[in-house]
């Protein structure tokens, strides 16, 4: 089966600042895949160009050089933007930027009349999305009235009433407190294993990476590591010199190691974490 995106050598560059100054070169060579089903989280510091990647998998940004392509179709093409748009949909870290109606429900909707879909259709689809993201009961209520977990899940009922192969989240937890972090965090998980939605996540968060199943790590615009997250964040070391953290149980489990303790090095969870301690405290 052909991949649903697929990246080959990707640049990207920004208009320089300053007249007769170079662009600034952010993606250098980039080349990715991304399958049917998959959940991904993508990792980079700041300016490390994660965002920018994000961006060109549903033609927000095009490359300067290279080629992207979503179930088959260019993104350069002009005449593949629609299509493309509903294959992959993008949520962005401020759910505010992406409310645009007074009632939740009808948000939900937003998408659905520009694309022109009949209204007995458009009715089932708005109902389901916002039962996939267990804000039904809020359906009639005004979005400034739910907490920042709420918004950013009838943000993402948005994207799902569009039916994508895919959601991309730049950052969805960022402006979000612990409990809207995992709102959120339960919610993607649940379409991707029971709607089978593709589903890359662009976060700082480590915790919600080590719930992927694999792992991208951006650096100066080149990949740096791509593998199921218990092989990346067992490099603690290189981690730390890119940078980014580890998930705690992790970090815990590398500090007794080096104090010479036998323990994985591919340890993410604090229950794996308190079981080998209980191991080897037996």
């Amino acid at each position: 089966m052909e991949s649903l995106i697929k990246i080959e050598n990707a640049h990207f560059s920004y208009p320089a600042a300053e007249e007769n100054a170079k662009p600034v070169e952010v993606l250098k060579g980039v080349s990715l895949e991304f399958e049917h089903g998959e959940l991904v989280a993508v990792l980079g510091h700041n300016g490390s160009g994660k965002s920018t990647l994000a961006k060109l998998l549903n033609a927000v940004l095009l490359p300067t050089e290279g080629k992207v392509t979503v179930a088959g179709m260019d993104t350069k093409d002009e005449e593949n933007l629609l299509e493309i748009r509903q294959h992959v949909g993008m949520v962005f870290q401020n759910p505010d930027n992406q409310i645009v109606a007074t009632i939740v429900e009808e948000d939900v909707a937003f998408g659905l009349e520009n694309l022109g879909v009949p209204s007995d259709e458009m009715r089932v689809r708005v109902d389901q999305a916002l039962q996939a993201v267990g804000m039904y009961a809020y359906r009639n209520h005004a979005p400034h009235q739910l907490s920042g977990g709420q918004k950013q899940r009838v943000a993402i009922a948005g994207i799902i009433a569009m039916r994508p192969d895919c959601i991309v989240l730049d950052e969805p937890t960022a402006m979000l407190d612990p409990q809207g972090r995992k709102e959120v965090m339960r919610t993607i998980k649940l379409l991707n294993r029971d709607y089978g939605i593709t589903v890359i996540l662009i976060t700082h968060e480590m915790d919600e990476a080590a719930q992927c199943d694999r792992v991208i790590v951006v650096d100066h615009g080149t990949v740096r590591m791509d593998a199921p997250p218990e092989k990346v964040f067992s490099h603690v070391q290189e981690m730390r010199a890119l940078g980014l953290d580890v998930p705690q149980p992790t970090e815990l489990c590398d500090l007794l190691r080096k104090a010479g303790y036998h323990l994985d090095p591919e340890i993410m969870t604090p229950e794996a974490c308190a079981d080998a301690i209980a191991a080897l405290l037996q």
